[in-house]
């Protein structure tokens, strides 16, 4: 198989990133108004982050400023703005927006740096905050690590812009028009959207753009997930639920569905028979459509979690695949590296250089929809013929203080390897913020992935007890 890798299999991060104390895969999350993300967290960080960026030759930056649809956003967004405005920052509030919609702000501004209040998938009683840099792409590592050195740093507190130098809070208004103005303009044969489309906007931030995008593209597609009322984002609709829009689909005779998260990052689909497409389906098809259009790079990215049937189907088109840890900032980060153009996860997060500078589930509806045009592709049969393979993903306990012989898992998993035949694969690690091995077997047959999980794990357990 033509296929690449970079970095190790983990659930969460790898170990060498594992510095961090606050920053997690996606930012800081915690519940709101408890723990890591009270207001006067908030703060901190709104403040670190300016001073992050003016002792990097950005004095007064332009940060724009977005949030779904959680009530604490508004909290949240207040703190935040506070600290950056009293760290000198000019801060231009968008409202609720997908986070794809404030780094495309960040861009159609050419602010200096965004920053996105919101805990994505997660239940409403959660709330996050994630930064972007000029680009409009999610901060790395380095930059998050450095960030958290301010955090405790005296001069967090003592540096106090004064009279002029004191920044300021303003609306920025019209973006997610623009926005909306934006994904439509990526559709250039409208009369050939499909019309029988339902869309979960999972009562996230999506509800701000959708209404536009549909008036834009002149459907009458049908939205479910609309009516957020502050406490029921993502509570039994959109990715986390498939089964309500599937549902609806179905009973309604509808020909496919997009669905959302709370920030729009992420987006899957079902067809007419309420059956999912799941991120490495949607892979699938793009790159085959960007591969045509000489637009694909050297290949495509995806994580450590992506079905092997997706490197079957990639190296039969000829399609370099590359493997990076889970997380959507791992994959861009690859992307660079390896000169890709596109990748993605299997949760749905899926970036495209050409079309966005993060994961945007919207932008993603928008390509699928002209892959499948251009393909000629029968989405009702993207399932069957995509063909998974089987996946089992086994956490095993260990105890805290144990050290892990690395090597004796690395030989196990490479006898256990051979055992396969060349028919699955297995990858074991650590995990980087749990003290939990994660183990995942992967093979064509079903029988076989719970026979090598099983065994292996019985071996882990009594080599970790």
């Amino acid at each position: 198989m033509v296929s690449g890798s970079v970095g190790a299999l983990d659930g969460d991060k790898p170990l060498d990133r594992n510095k961090r104390v606050w920053f997690g895969t996606d930012g800081v999350r915690d519940v709101a108004n408890l723990g890591g993300m009270t207001p006067e967290m908030a703060l901190r960080l709104g403040r670190s982050f300016i001073l992050f960026l003016a002792e990097r030759g950005i004095p007064r930056p332009r940060i724009a400023v977005g949030r779904d649809t959680r009530r604490s956003g508004t909290m949240l967004e207040g703190a935040l703005s506070a600290g950056m405005s009293s760290a000198g920052a000019e801060v231009l509030s968008v409202g609720v927006i997908p986070t794809p919609g404030v780094s495309f702000a960040v861009q159609h501004i050419a602010a200096d740096g965004g920053a996105v209040i919101s805990a994505s998938h997660n239940p409403a009683e959660y709330n996050g905050i994630k930064f972007l840099d000029r680009d409009g792409c999610k901060l790395s590592d380095e930059s998050e690590i450095s960030i958290e050195e301010y955090l405790g740093d005296n001069l967090t507190d003592d540096w106090r812009p004064t009279g002029a130098s004191v920044g300021e809070i303003r609306p920025l208004y019209d973006v997610v028009q623009s926005y909306a103005d934006h994904l439509a303009s990526q559709i250039k044969q409208k009369e050939f959207l499909p019309s029988s489309v339902v869309i979960d906007c999972a009562h996230g931030a999506a509800c701000t753009v959708m209404p536009f995008l549909i008036e834009r593209l002149g459907v009458r597609w049908s939205l479910t997930g609309m009516n957020p009322d502050g406490l029921n984002i993502n509570e039994g609709v959109g990715v986390i639920h498939m089964g309500h829009l599937a549902h609806i689909v179905t009973e309604s005779g509808r020909k496919i569905g997009f669905a959302y998260d709370g920030d729009a990052d992420r987006m899957l689909m079902v067809d007419s028979k309420g059956r999912t497409i799941d991120g490495d389906i949607a892979i699938w098809v793009l790159a085959r459509w960007l591969a045509r259009r000489n637009d694909l790079g050297s290949g495509v990215v995806v994580t450590v979690m992506s079905n092997m049937a997706l490197e079957e189907h990639l190296s039969r088109e000829g399609i370099r695949l590359f493997r990076c840890p889970v997380g959507d900032r791992y994959v861009l980060e690859a992307m660079r590296q390896f000169g890709a153009r596109l990748g993605g996860e299997q949760s749905g997060h899926i970036i495209a250089n050409t079309y966005s500078r993060t994961g945007d589930g919207l932008c993603t509806t928008i390509m699928m929809l002209n892959a499948c045009r251009d393909l000629n592709e029968d989405i009702d049969t993207l399932v069957d013929r995509f063909g998974r393979y089987p996946q089992r993903l086994s956490n095993l306990a260990i105890a805290a203080e144990r050290n892990i012989d690395m090597n004796f898992v690395d030989s196990l998993s490479y006898e256990m390897q051979k055992r396969m035949e060349g028919n699955g694969r297995i990858f074991i690690r650590p995990s980087g913020t749990e003290p939990l091995l994660r183990i995942l077997v992967e093979a064509r047959d079903f029988d076989l992935v719970e026979e090598v999980s099983e065994h292996l794990t019985s071996l882990l357990k009594a080599h970790c007890s």
